[in-house]
């Protein structure tokens, strides 16, 4: 992975914008929609970029950049139409130790900014690393139309309810229980009947928990879909043997590793509300089915 994607605090991000042509209009697009404080310099302004300064978003300083305009930046972008200036610029700004995107020259940009989607507090960035950027627009077009808008208000409503959830259920699984079953009851949907929904979801708990079986020689990348949202649920994973990267991938990163269980145990554990994960060989994998026939087995083209 050479990008590493994160999310930034913007309340306090100052960004310097060089250039005000089209390409530093689209950035600025999307970074006027963040907390962040932004200047822009350049001699040529267009009338986007002049309508954001009248509306008071940004500060504008209609004139060539100055190495001193440099200093005291948490990011800067540079898009002026001189390659060569770009790169002037992006090497002084580098040795003041800003973060610097030089607008369509991967090579010379210590972060790039990948294709968006925003529903307000859901935020979805999709990047190929700049290999690619027609696919990911491509992605980001079909996840637009897959994603309702309703998803804004519904995530400010669970913000709401965050405090009283983590005040009425102290332990960090039964919140994950609740909130698990809230989607599975609202969906992604926002409307009159949400807080009915929340309110029951604190009523429908289930007491059982779950055991999924993978033989180890399973390729992860052939799993039905269907069970990957099993895979992001689960509490442990039981291996005695190192879990492929792939499979890896799919499971959720503060899964809890354990050794090999007993039956009583898995029994316990299932009992408890747990969602165990075994990855046994085949003869293992036989037994267990025996043993236990409530348990689902995640294979190829099937659960």
């Amino acid at each position: 992975m050479q990008y590493f994607p994160i999310y930034l605090d913007t309340r306090t991000v100052k960004v310097l914008i060089i250039g005000a042509g089209e390409v530093a209009c689209r950035k600025l697009d999307l970074l006027s929609r963040t907390q962040a404080t932004i200047e822009v310099i350049a001699p040529d302004v267009t009338y986007e970029v002049q309508r954001y300064a009248d509306e008071g978003r940004i500060a504008l300083a209609q004139r060539a950049v100055e190495t001193d305009d440099l200093q005291q930046r948490d990011l800067i972008y540079i898009a002026t139409a001189n390659h060569t200036l770009n790169l002037s610029l992006a090497a002084k700004a580098k040795e003041l130790g800003v973060w610097v995107n030089v607008v369509d020259t991967p090579a010379a940009c210590d972060f790039i900014t990948p294709s968006i989607v925003d529903r307000d507090r859901l935020v979805i960035a999709i990047s190929t690393a700049g290999a690619a950027p027609i696919f990911a627009r491509d992605l980001r077009g079909k996840l637009e139309a897959m994603l309702p808008n309703s998803l804004a208000p519904l995530f400010d409503f669970i913000a709401e309810k965050r405090e009283e959830v983590q005040q009425r259920l102290p332990s960090g699984a039964e919140r994950r229980r609740f909130w698990e079953r809230f989607f599975s009851i609202n969906g992604e949907r926002f409307d009159s009947n949400t807080p009915q929904r929340y309110q029951q979801s604190f009523t429908e708990a289930s007491s059982q928990g779950e055991l999924l079986l993978i033989a180890e020689t399973t390729a992860a990348q052939l799993l039905p879909l269907a069970a990957l949202p099993l895979l992001q649920r689960i509490d442990r994973v039981v291996a005695v043997a190192d879990i492929s990267p792939e499979l890896q991938e799919l499971l959720r990163r503060d899964a809890e590793r354990a050794a090999p269980m007993a039956d009583s145990e898995l029994v316990s554990a299932w009992q408890a509300g747990q969602r165990v994960l075994l990855v046994v060989d085949d003869v293992e994998l036989g037994r267990l089915k025996a043993a236990f026939p409530f348990a689902k087995h995640l294979r190829p083209g099937a659960i």
